[in-house]
């Protein structure tokens, strides 16, 4: 992600793209075709983003990528299309449903690796409410986006459901060095 944020123009463009490609996977036909030659430059550009979908206030999917590997414009369609129909945690969305959701999109910074000493450590090096964290152990990881602190504000708390989000044991950040990054989002919605 550049250091620039998207215009107000990207921004609704993009949750326009996303909502109709929702609407058209839901409603089992393909995607509109994109015009490449009409889109803003740095939506061509690659950019890594999740796509966070609500329903009267609560979760209904959230899926994305950590790292850029597409033109941001079609990493928003993909994840949106994927957090309509392919969230594990949750029935595919139904075309009725598709009015009430909430579309909200984190355009993410690249990972950086975040050097601890220790569990203490640790916990005075995040960033409530600025980083997103990503914990690895081998190769099981799990992340959550920096808008989850403001349900889970403890740091230890917000290590805790992590690991349990990764399979893990939720005190294996307290008893095993795990590899943690950090990352911010440039956070926007309908």
């Amino acid at each position: 992600m550049t250091d620039a944020p998207l215009s107000e123009e990207e921004k609704r463009l993009l949750l326009r793209l996303a909502r109709e490609a929702i609407e058209a996977a839901v409603n089992r036909r393909p995607l509109p075709p994109l015009n490449w030659e009409t889109l803003p430059p740095r939506l061509r550009e690659p950019g890594a983003t999740f796509v966070t979908l609500t329903r009267r206030g609560q979760l209904r999917g959230c899926i994305g990528a950590l790292e850029a590997y597409q033109p941001l414009a079609e990493d928003v369609r993909e994840h949106a299309v994927a957090a309509a129909l392919e969230d594990y945690r949750f029935p595919p969305v139904r075309p009725e449903e598709v009015p009430e959701l909430k579309i909200e999109i984190s355009r993410l910074t690249p990972l950086q690796p975040l050097e601890y000493e220790n569990p203490e450590d640790l916990l005075r090096k995040l960033r409530p409410g600025v980083d997103g964290v990503v914990i690895r152990d081998g190769f099981r990881r799990a992340t959550f986006l920096p808008q989850v602190w403001e349900k889970l504000p403890d740091p230890a708390r917000f290590l805790d459901n992590l690991c349990m989000k990764m399979g893990a044991p939720r005190n294996l950040w307290r008893t095993k060095k795990l590899d943690v990054f950090t990352y911010q989002v440039e956070e926007f919605h309908e």
